[in-house]
């Protein structure tokens, strides 16, 4: 049960939330009380990486390029009202059918399926590669994103992509008008997920790093079968660059005794609550589950600096690498850490 006073210092906030991490999603209580004291555990110890500061942005843009083995080693679909089926399929066109401006430098852009009736036919958790060849390209530019609509969803997929500097495709589809078509492939296969795989997963993400983190929460709590304990730290710049904030705080609303959200950031406003500065050793040791807890899983996906400060990086789109950074130094396993 969450303390309903305002936490005065780090210890107490400590207590608090250790208490969510380690008890039964049968426990719980109310979150406000927590999130007024997180900014005593994020501003401790100092920044670990910059979110404004990509020596690649293109990297970041929708993930790393994909591999030659992410466009071939993917699986056909046996439901026939799946847009994408995967195997020979190849990659489909589709036309964008929307465009909504998220903040300055974010987008919501709706692709039409080829028929009103398709969904995706994405599984959990999977992604769709992009493919675009500009007039002056020598090569096509490929990146994967994870749609932010829902895998039952009919009709359309949707794709919340961030502008970066120098990312060709997230500059290429900033500059897409409605009736304009981009190439789509899938599904991706990522981290294979069943009801009550885990007991507790925690969502460690910055910039658009949050939306596989999505498509896996929101899988979570659509079912009622499945009563996975999720907490979620997310790392920005500034409050406005939180992507999917309303949807994570229906989530939080409807289920708080089962998710919790804690928020970083660089620029926070005068009076913001939560966490300032950047995602450190002291926050995640207070608000994750510790190592020793049986049945828990670790996801962390975001920009570059995010994952070599947190977790190392991948070493390509089919091996994992070895784990280091901030969840090594707090005593987790490779085993514990799955890296989108």
């Amino acid at each position: 049960m969450f303390t309903r006073q305002v936490c005065r210092a780090a210890q107490p906030l400590r207590s608090g939330v250790r208490r969510y991490a380690t008890e039964s999603p049968s426990g719980g209580g109310s979150n406000t009380a927590l999130y007024s004291g997180l900014a005593a555990a994020a501003g401790l110890g100092g920044g670990y990486y910059l979110y404004t500061q990509q020596k690649k942005p293109n990297a970041a843009e929708g993930g790393a390029p994909a591999s030659k083995d992410e466009e071939i080693a993917i699986p056909a679909s046996t439901s026939k009202s799946a847009a994408f089926t995967g195997g020979d399929q190849g990659f489909i066109s589709l036309k964008l059918a929307s465009v909504e401006e998220i903040n300055h430098n974010t987008k919501k852009f709706r692709f039409a399926l080829p028929d009103k009736d398709n969904v995706s036919g994405l599984a959990i958790a999977s992604a769709l590669l992009t493919k675009y060849k500009g007039p002056e390209m020598e090569k096509p530019v490929i990146r994967p994103y994870t749609p932010t609509s829902d895998e039952d969803t009919a009709g359309f997929i949707d794709l919340v992509v961030k502008k970066y500097p120098d990312g060709p495709m997230s500059e290429h589809l900033h500059n897409m008008k409605p009736d304009q078509r981009l190439d789509f492939k899938g599904p991706i296969p990522k981290y294979p997920w069943s009801p009550n795989k885990h007991d507790h997963i925690c969502l460690v993400a910055g910039g658009t790093g949050i939306t596989p983190m999505y498509q896996l929460a929101r899988a979570i709590f659509k079912n009622p079968e499945d009563k996975t304990k999720v907490t979620l730290v997310f790392g920005n710049v500034t409050e406005e660059d939180i992507l999917l904030k309303h949807e994570w705080a229906e989530l939080e609303n409807q289920y708080p005794q089962r998710f919790r959200a804690f928020y970083v950031l660089d620029n926070p406003p005068e009076n913001w609550q939560q966490g300032k500065g950047f995602i450190n050793k002291e926050l995640l040791k207070t608000v994750l589950p510790e190592p020793k807890v049986e049945n828990i899983k670790i996801f962390v996906c975001g920009p570059p600096g995010l994952y070599k400060a947190i977790s190392g990086a991948k070493k390509s789109p089919t091996d994992q690498g070895e784990l280091a950074g901030i969840l090594k130094d707090l005593g987790y396993s490779k085993d514990q850490v799955y890296k989108f």
